[in-house]
Order: C-alpha cells, then sequence, then structure tokens
C-alpha cells in the first residue's frame, strides 16, 4: 500500500493457550482446560483454580480525557473526494473511517463497562505486553465449523430510539432507505462471492436476508451468508477468501483499500481487522475488529468508519462515525 499503510502495532499476533479459563454464560458453570501435551499442565491447572479471585468489582468507574478527536472538515472533505472516485468509476463504494484518542490507563475496567454497555455476541480483552485491545463487535468476520463456513455482513446504521416505538419507526425507515438497501445488497454480494471461492458449487446460500440488529447506540441491517468448504479447503483458506471484509473496505476491495489509504489520516492498525482463534480441530471464529479500542501508552484509540456511496451526504456519514463510537467514549468515561 501507500506511504500511512505501516501501522504502529504488529501486523498479527498470535498466541497457544496452554491452559484455559472457560466460562459458559449459558449455564453459568466454570471450566478449566489445559493441554496434556505441556509439561507441568496439571500443575498449571491447580494454580489456575488457587488463582480465582471472587471479588466482583463490576463498579469500575472511568473518568476518560478526550486528547483527539480527528478533524470533521477533513472527514467530510473525504467523503466528498470518495464521491468523486465513485462518480469516476474506480469503485461502487468505500469505507472511510475516523479516530479518536482518549486518556485511560485500566483496560481491564473499561472491558467491564464495555460488556456491560454494549452487550454484543463477540466481546474481548487481550493484553500483549504494553498493548492490549478492549472490544465489543457484533459482526463475525467469518465462522469455520465442521465443513460448513459463515459471513455475515452488517450494513445499514440508524440510531436508537427512546422506545420501542421509536426504534421500530427508525429500524423500518432504515430498512426503506434506497442509499442503506443498495449498499447492503451490493456488500451482500461480495460477502457470497468470498464464500463461493472457497465453497462447494451449489451449497452457498443467504439467510436472514436484511434482519435488524439493535445495539446500545445503533441499530443495523444484517444478513447471514453459509456454504459447505470444498474438501481441498480448510479454516486458513476461508480466512484467506473473505479478508479483508467487505463492510470495512469497500467494492472492489484493492482499489478501495487504495483510495482508503489516500484519505484517512492514519495507518488502520487493529481497526476492520480479525480478533479470534484457529483450533486444532480445523474450526476457527473471527470477529470484525469493529467497535474495538486498541491502548498503547496510556492512550485509547477508538475507530469507527461509514460506507461511503454515490449519493453519500458527507454531515450524515461523519454522524454515524459519532454514533458508532458512542458506546466505546461512554465506556471510557468520555461525557456524549
Amino acid at each position: 500500500m501507500g506511504k500511512k499503510s505501516c501501522s504502529y502495532t504488529p501486523d498479527a499476533q498470535f498466541a497457544v493457550a496452554e491452559s484455559t479459563f472457560i466460562f459458559d454464560h449459558l449455564t453459568r458453570k466454570v471450566y478449566f482446560a489445559v493441554a496434556p501435551i505441556f509439561p507441568g499442565a496439571k500443575t498449571d491447572l491447580i494454580e489456575m483454580i488457587e488463582g480465582i479471585d471472587p471479588e466482583d468489582d463490576e463498579a469500575d468507574e472511568l473518568e476518560g480525557e478526550l486528547i483527539g478527536a480527528g478533524d470533521a472538515d477533513r472527514y467530510m472533505k473525504g467523503v466528498l473526494r470518495s464521491k468523486v472516485h465513485i462518480m469516476d468509476g474506480d469503485i461502487f463504494q468505500v469505507v472511510l473511517a475516523r479516530s479518536a484518542k482518549v486518556r485511560c490507563t485500566n483496560p481491564v475496567g473499561l472491558y467491564r463497562r464495555l460488556r456491560r454497555i454494549n452487550p454484543s455476541p463477540y466481546t474481548y480483552l487481550f493484553e500483549f505486553g504494553g498493548l492490549s485491545i478492549v472490544g465489543a463487535s457484533p459482526e463475525t468476520l467469518f465462522c469455520a465449523h465442521a465443513g460448513k463456513l459463515k459471513v455475515n455482513p452488517i450494513a445499514g446504521t440508524c440510531p436508537r430510539g427512546k422506545n420501542a416505538a421509536e426504534d421500530d419507526a427508525l429500524a423500518r425507515a432504515m430498512l426503506e432507505d434506497e442509499k442503506e438497501r443498495a449498499e447492503h445488497v451490493m456488500l451482500v454480494d461480495l460477502g457470497r462471492n468470498d464464500v463461493r471461492s472457497v465453497c462447494r458449487s451449489g451449497t452457498v446460500r443467504v439467510e436472514d436476508f436484511m434482519s435488524v440488529l439493535r445495539y446500545s447506540h445503533v441499530q443495523h441491517i444484517e444478513t447471514t451468508v453459509v456454504g459447505s468448504l470444498r474438501e481441498e479447503c480448510d479454516q486458513f483458506d476461508a480466512a484467506r477468501s473473505v479478508f479483508p471484509a467487505g463492510t470495512l473496505s469497500g467494492a472492489p476491495k484493492l482499489r478501495a483499500m487504495e483510495i482508503i489509504d489516500e484519505l484517512e489520516e492514519e495507518p488502520r492498525g487493529l481497526y476492520g481487522g480479525g480478533i479470534g482463534y484457529f483450533s486444532v480441530d480445523g474450526s476457527a471464529d473471527f470477529a470484525i475488529a469493529i467497535r474495538s479500542i486498541l491502548l498503547q501508552n496510556d492512550v485509547a484509540t477508538v475507530q469507527a468508519g461509514a460506507g461511503i456511496v454515490a449519493d453519500s451526504d458527507p454531515l450524515r456519514e461523519y454522524q454515524e462515525t459519532e454514533r458508532k463510537m458512542a458506546a466505546m467514549k461512554r465506556a471510557l468515561g468520555v461525557a456524549e
């Protein structure tokens, strides 16, 4: 990519889990697992059990200091430049992102708050030395299990209402919005093409087309695409086929990524990447790194993007990024 494509964080970081603490939210049971191939596995298991802290300190309070919110005018000018690329025929759509920075020294407390404020299918906290990742992502990058591959493109956003009736009205308006529908259908088609590239002919299908999902501050349109992996393809082939997600880059992907590199202020780093695991049994499950916060040197970086199409309104797209950041800022203790 171009001059800004060099991130300040590792491109990828993986770990082999020798010991695992598993909490089943459905049964409320705790499990401990260690891999017997590792020396001292039994000792590790005992130490894990003895090291459990029963104290419930869910009441973490954070008072974040906003130290950088990005330039709204610059972002909106980027939207206009994106529309020029679209009118010139370079792309059909591009996801343009922006960031904000907040002072924060407590990743564990931040995780607890974000989990409560914005419950999501994927919540996570990773700590790698001086680098921490906290997130509550609504979107699957890909899930491979028992020979099946699943992705769930999310495209289309509107705010939450003050009550159920307002929620329904806003969701209905979103579903009837031609821009939102066209963008969603285009990205579902892109997801189908990604899945089809590694799946058996005739097995790729669309499920739950354009369903509405509700989160703490926004509502989204989501569709599920599934298929059966070809015999010669595994979870790593699946990862290559879908990454990066069209819902975080654009269409066509390569040209959209070049335009992202041209227009965004800084490298994306974590944003739009994947958070998940590859298992020895051939399965894998990754979330897209959205609604995610990167902490480094006591600074938390939050990022959000909006899908830009031919009839995008710059102010509306900027406001969409603000709504997507809202839960993260609230978790960080920054007043909305």
